[in-house]
């Protein structure tokens, strides 16, 4: 089977780890309705994004931005209907040191709490969430500041992703960056696959020297990150 080794494993929440697609597509459908805006224009740029920041877009108005933003916190982090694991995800995370890992989330820290849990998956040691940022996706900052959380260069990190924001973050920040879903516009630099079922751990090495994992053959083998 092919090999990926890193020092670090940097994971994406939604749509990586968590399948919260239709709630999150059923928030945005809400906020689209009260304020007249299109749907598809506004999950084209929510999606890797921090709420506040798709908010800020499309509401240039800073009170009202401000006061729908809270509204949208409030209810995501009240509400869990139809959130799972992306298949393997759960087997994976348990299978990896925590010294290897870490979540780095365009969702709030309390959001990125409840998600998981309501997912059935264990919290990282180290979780960057968009309360920790000054810049979200695309921008690599939490990205960078995971790897120095966890002890190691950029370079000797893999990032994976799930959409465009969050593979720009990646690609910026450690340059080595894998893809999880159906999202295929990186098809010819970032290696893909659907899902993690068949991802396994192959090797890891105490004193932060890394981990070694035995995966599929994935649906695409881009450039960057050819195994």
């Amino acid at each position: 089977m092919p090999q990926l080794h890193a020092k670090s494993l940097l994971f994406d929440m939604d749509g990586t780890l968590v399948d919260s697609t239709a709630l999150v597509e059923s928030t945005w459908a809400g906020f689209c309705e009260r304020h007249q805006i299109d749907l598809g224009e506004v999950l084209a740029f929510a999606h890797g994004r921090p709420t506040r920041e798709t908010v800020r877009h499309f509401l240039p108005d800073p009170r009202l931005a401000a006061e729908e933003t809270r509204r949208l916190v409030a209810y995501e982090e009240s509400e869990t209907t139809g959130i799972t694991e992306v298949p393997g995800a759960l087997a994976l995370l348990t299978a990896l040191p925590g010294y290897a890992w870490a979540v780095v989330t365009s969702a709030s820290r309390g959001l990125a709490e409840v998600r998981m849990a309501a997912a059935g998956l264990p919290l990282p040691g180290t979780l960057v969430s968009a309360d920790d940022v000054i810049n979200g996706k695309p921008d690599p900052e939490g990205y960078l500041r995971a790897a120095s959380a966890l002890g190691c260069s950029p370079e000797d990190s893999v990032v994976i992703e799930d959409s465009r924001a969050g593979v720009q973050a990646g690609l910026a920040g450690c340059g080595r960056t894998v893809v999880i879903g159906d999202f295929d516009a990186y098809d010819d630099v970032a290696s893909r696959w659907i899902d993690f079922r068949g991802f396994r751990v192959a090797e890891s090495r105490p004193g932060r020297a890394g981990v070694t994992l035995e995966v599929p053959e994935p649906v695409s083998a881009g450039l960057v990150t050819r195994l």
